[in-house]
Parts: C-alpha cells; structure tokens; sequence
C-alpha cells in the first residue's frame, strides 16, 4: 500500500533527528515507500472550501547535518492526500488550536493523526482530569487562597501551567518556601487561564516513566531520571532516559486509558507516571519513540504506520 502522506510539523531543519519522533514516523513512512509532502502550520490556508498547504515533497535520511531533502515548492489540496500527520509541538494556544478546527474539514475522508477534534477537546492537562483516582492530589486554579490552602493540606507542591510543555515554568514549592505567594502572583500576571497545582511525588527521583501507546494499546516505555538538582525529568533540560519495565499499577492505567483513547482517534499518545499516578496525557506531539527503540523496545514508528495503514485500508 502506498500513501500519500502530508506532515504539519515544526521547521523540519531545527530538529534534533536523534530524539525526534516525528523523524522517526517518516523515516518509517518513506521506508514503506509513501510519498511525503511537508509543510508548517502558517502555510495551511482554507480557501473556497478547500483545505490548502504550501510545502514540499520531502525525503529524510538519518544523518545529523544532513537529515532532509526539500523537493520543489507547491500548493496541495490536503483532502487528495490519504493521510495528515498533526505533529508540531506545542504551545496549544490559539494558533494550535486553528490549525485543528481547519484539519477537522477534512477528517475523517482523509484520515488525520491524531483526530483533530480530540486533539482540541483533549489537553494534556485537562484531559487527565477524566482519571483523577489514577492522579496524584490537583488542583487547578487562578486563586492564590486556592493555592496556599492546597499547600496547607499537602506541604510539598508542584505548580505548571496549564498549557505548557517541555516542563518550563514548573516549580517546585516546598513547606518553608516563602516564594510561593510571588510565584502565584507570576502565573496570574504571565497567564490568562488558570494553572495546575498537585502534590509533589518524591518518586520522581527514581524517574518519571513516558509510556507510548498505539490506538490504545501499550508500545512501549522509557524512563526518565531528573539531573541532580533539578525537579522536571524532561530529556532536553538534562534528565537521563533509562531501559524500564512497567508495573502492575502503570499496566493497569495503560488498561483504564486505552479504551477512551482508541475511541477518541488518539492513535498516538504518550501518558507521563510518577511513582504509579498518572501525571500527563500527552496527544499533541508525542516524543520517546526513538528512546524506546535505542533501549531494545519495539519499533514503534512501525507500530504506528501499521496502524495507520489499517485504518486507511478499512475506514471507519
């Protein structure tokens, strides 16, 4: 089977090929022989009805320095192509969320991963709250009293935004902290919606766990392991991926989530656990692909296109 496949994602020549799991899924679809038409969200355009993108044809080769190949410029219609990969990174802020409302005209003709729609209605730290008997203590919220009482009942904190990303702008506040009233006062300066609070998990120092699962169904798993003297456990501000197994409990959450996920189009998702609760539901542009692999998992960019190719072969 051969596709036509279009990739919205960020500047192909910015990325960093070695952890990239968008690289990855197009390494894998031009191994399978699809064509592959790229372009960024500012180039996707709706006009007389038609969903329309200017980019290029692309080919990918897995060498640092020299990872793609721009074909000439054009203007597609993206309801001719098979399938649209929605992969640029986040922030989810309006623009993001235009980008969907506009691929949402074309889905489910031409199948988008993920559904756009439920990449909207799904934020990954708002969609968690759905499963909060598999969380640690939240709390979201623009109050400062709101703040204070939490930190009160639970002593050790963490307080994010609720759209960021990447772990900036997360804090950890301990019970001495005198910094927590000026912080709060940041947060509702720097952001206009309200922001998360939860109970500070002291497992995170042995790793914070991203486990990938296709169409609802278990992948894989790295771990993730916070540099000394640092609370987020992200790869790019320093933290370690380690080989790991999953647990009763993590396959337990990965059995409550699958289900809602296969339902909603979530093809690929990647959920963050600490210490067995459930941190993060991640739809917009989930990474560990490459890590899982380097670690002896399975190939899950493979994993994903086996699923895509299902799904465009018998639709619905």
């Amino acid at each position: 089977m051969r596709l036509r496949v279009a990739c919205q994602m960020d500047p192909i020549e910015r990325i960093d090929i070695r952890g990239d799991s968008t690289f990855a899924i197009l390494l894998e679809a031009q191994r399978r022989g699809h064509d592959i038409f790229y372009y960024t969200p500012p180039n996707l355009a709706l006009e007389d009805g038609l969903l329309l993108a200017r980019g290029h044809g692309l080919e990918v080769a897995d060498i640092e320095g020299a990872h793609y190949k721009l074909g000439e410029a054009t203007r597609e219609d993206l309801s001719a192509w098979d399938v649209v990969l929605l992969r640029q990174d986040p922030p989810f802020d309006m623009a993001y969320i235009t980008t969907t409302h506009l691929l949402e005209r074309i889905q489910p003709a031409t199948l988008v991963v993920n559904d756009p729609a439920h990449v909207r209605n799904a934020p990954e730290k708002l969609f968690v709250l759905d499963f909060l008997d598999l969380m640690p203590a939240t709390l979201v919220t623009r109050s400062a009293d709101d703040v204070a009482a939490f930190r009160r009942a639970y002593r050790d904190i963490i307080l994010k935004p609720l759209y960021g990303n990447g772990g900036a702008s997360v804090f950890r506040i301990r019970p001495e902290d005198t910094n927590l009233a000026s912080l709060v006062e940041l947060f509702q300066t720097v952001f206009r919606e309200p922001f998360m609070v939860q109970e500070y998990r002291p497992e995170v120092r042995a790793g914070d766990k991203r486990i990938i699962l296709v169409d609802g169904a278990f992948a894989g798993a790295i771990n993730r392991v916070p540099a000394d003297g640092e609370t987020r456990s992200n790869l790019h501000v320093g933290g370690t991926a380690a080989k790991t197994e999953l647990t009763a409990r993590e396959r337990e959450i990965c059995e409550r989530l699958g289900p809602e996920l296969k339902r909603r189009g979530l093809l690929f998702t990647g959920i963050d656990v600490i210490g067995g609760y459930l941190t993060e539901i991640n739809v917009t542009s989930p990474t560990g692909i490459r890590q899982v692999k380097a670690f002896g998992g399975a190939d899950i960019a493979a994993l994903i296109w086996d699923a895509i190719e299902a799904k465009v072969s018998r639709p619905g």
